[in-house]
């Protein structure tokens, strides 16, 4: 393990996104924030440091309480960091919302037919 190693890189470390270039775009973006202040990708973390992360698809408040360049399994990935309990009770909210709200697009397979494009403006009024 090394302590001097790039938010981008422990990103990718401890599994929020798939690619270290994924990991780059989103803390350009400011999608990833240190204390609410953004940062560049190659500042260097350090052990304590609270870090708001938004992957896409879920949102995250992590402490950082260990410090990894490597990307290996999964369980030895959520050892790097301790979710607070608001973040946890949040995202199992946001789950249980996903699963009840249908999304419109998913039945129809490729471009829409004359009948699915009239369901969707019908569906729409």
């Amino acid at each position: 393990m090394k302590d001097n190693v790039r938010i981008d890189k422990w990103l990718w470390a401890a599994r929020f996104f798939k690619t270290r270039q994924l990991a780059i775009d989103a803390v350009d973006n400011g999608r990833v924030k240190i204390g609410g202040d953004r940062i560049k990708p190659s500042r260097i973390i350090k052990l304590g440091e609270r870090l708001d992360i938004d992957n896409g698809s879920d949102e995250w408040e992590v402490l950082v309480v260990g410090i990894s360049d490597q990307r290996q399994s999964a369980p030895i990935a959520r050892t790097l960091y301790e979710e607070s309990e608001a973040s946890i009770a949040r995202r199992e909210k946001e789950r249980e919302r996903r699963k009840f709200f249908h999304e419109p697009g998913t039945d129809i397979k490729g471009r829409p037919t004359k009948r699915d494009r009239r369901l969707i403006d019908r569906a729409g009024e």
